[in-house]
């Protein structure tokens, strides 16, 4: 097999595609999966109701050959194919496959209800929410959350099938990124709306209040002996029960500080968020229990710069760190490197201290940076010349790299047969979209 290397940008958020034909003139491709498998995101049957771990890059089964675009929720998977059809597997709990039952949701499946007259363009999902962008920008959701996530109107936290939301029926859309409770939403024309669970501002001023969450406090109460553990989970749990008044929008809103700002990209990690603007500044916002915000002050609610080197070119948010595609100008020559902050319990920054603070990441010299991801505690990277890259934690496969052991430093995604064209992170499982190579 012949790996391609022509490659071509294909939107603003710096996603490139490999070409190849089969026999129509159609482009070919196949989505590939490894990881933790317990709850059916890796799309593999034959593993049981419960899953088993894959390792190394597996096919999913039974997608169309045209693929053109996949995305990864914490436990569940998502594809959309080049005719705008979208197909989904893994958890299905909260019914964010868009199909009611259990058996099946280690198989792939196109989501139809509510859906029949849309063309599909992109999908983006969190832990509980699987939400579709058709051709018109039109924005549509389904799935499960009492914080709001659905974004379809006060009170409304269960969509068993496809729903538009309305809120949004004006704009065009063009992405969209969730958290653990929260979503951001971008339109064509740079305009940023949010929506969902707005603790520590995460999405930033929408007109609600701006408090902290009672949880934040509480994340690093783990360990020690049992009486410390069973102390600190009293506590998350009257956390917990405090969260529960927490200010809710139940639909999208213009996020205030963005207004009159033109908006390149955004991302949501579980309980922060990046805005990447037009003129090159960083925003984040939300909760800095990880140092995951990339700047010293902790205080200010609501979205403030990122204490970012270079000019930011594309954004990703994990469950507690994040990653920026950076172009680094010198006398000679303009570097575009990854940095990196946040959380690193399993090296997942790729590169050492200071973790709080934006840093480029270790091992990539050489390489020219596309597009990142980012899991709970591993990140993804794919190249110009249509590499992927791994580092972070190798529990359960979700490097793909044949172990489970942690990689301190990006390490090549070797043995994958055609040009990666995206590579995304769930929690704990890895998907890759690969355009097939020519005998």
């Amino acid at each position: 097999m012949v790996r391609l290397r022509s490659i071509a940008k294909v939107s603003n958020f710096g996603r490139r595609r490999c070409f190849t034909t089969i026999g129509s003139g159609q482009r070919s491709s196949k989505v590939m999966s490894f990881g933790d498998g317990s709850h059916g995101a890796l799309g593999l049957p034959g593993m049981g109701i419960m899953g088993t771990d894959a390792y190394e890059p597996t096919q999913v089964p039974d997608l169309p050959s045209d693929v053109s675009f996949i995305s990864a929720g914490h436990y569940h998977s998502l594809a959309v194919t080049s005719r705008g059809e979208i197909w989904a597997w893994g958890r299905n709990e909260e019914g964010q496959l868009g199909r009611i039952g259990r058996d099946s949701r280690s198989l792939a499946k196109r989501v139809q209800g509510g859906l029949e007259n849309v063309r599909v363009r992109s999908a983006f999902a969190s832990g509980v929410v699987s939400t579709a962008i058709g051709d018109d920008g039109s924005l549509w959701v389904w799935g499960r959350s009492k914080r709001g996530q659905l974004g379809i109107g006060e009170g409304i936290v269960e969509a068993l099938v496809p729903s538009k939301v309305e809120a949004l029926g004006q704009e065009h859309i063009v992405k969209v990124s969730l958290g653990w409770g929260h979503g951001l939403a971008l339109s064509v024309d740079g305009k940023v709306f949010g929506w969902g669970y707005v603790a520590d501002g995460r999405v930033g001023n929408v007109g609600l209040p701006l408090e902290a969450s009672p949880l934040d406090s509480f994340a690093n109460g783990y360990g020690g002996d049992d009486d410390q553990q069973n102390a600190a989970e009293k506590k998350v749990a009257e956390a917990m029960r405090k969260e529960k008044d927490m200010p809710i929008a139940w639909e999208p809103r213009l996020v205030e500080e963005l207004r009159g700002v033109k908006v390149d990209d955004i991302a949501c990690g579980s309980d922060h968020s990046l805005v990447l603007c037009n003129d090159g500044t960083l925003l984040s916002s939300g909760s800095n229990v990880y140092g995951q915000l990339g700047r010293r002050c902790t205080q200010d609610l609501g979205m403030s710069p990122v204490d970012v080197t270079g000019s930011p070119v594309s954004i990703a948010a994990g469950l507690g760190h994040s990653l920026a595609i950076c172009d680094i100008q010198s006398d000679s020559d303009t570097r575009r490197v990854v940095s990196s902050w946040g959380w690193n319990r399993s090296q997942q920054l790729g590169r050492g201290k200071p973790e709080e603070l934006p840093r480029e990441v270790e091992g990539l010299d050489g390489e020219t940076p596309a597009t990142v991801s980012a899991g709970r505690v591993h990140s993804l990277c794919v190249t110009e010349k249509g590499e992927a890259w791994v580092w972070g934690c190798g529990k359960n496969g979700r490097l793909g790299l044949g172990s489970s052991v942690d990689e301190p430093e990006p390490m090549l995604l070797e043995d994958v047969e055609g040009c990666v064209l995206q590579a995304v992170a769930g929690f704990d499982h890895s998907l890759i979209l690969v355009a097939d190579g020519l005998d």
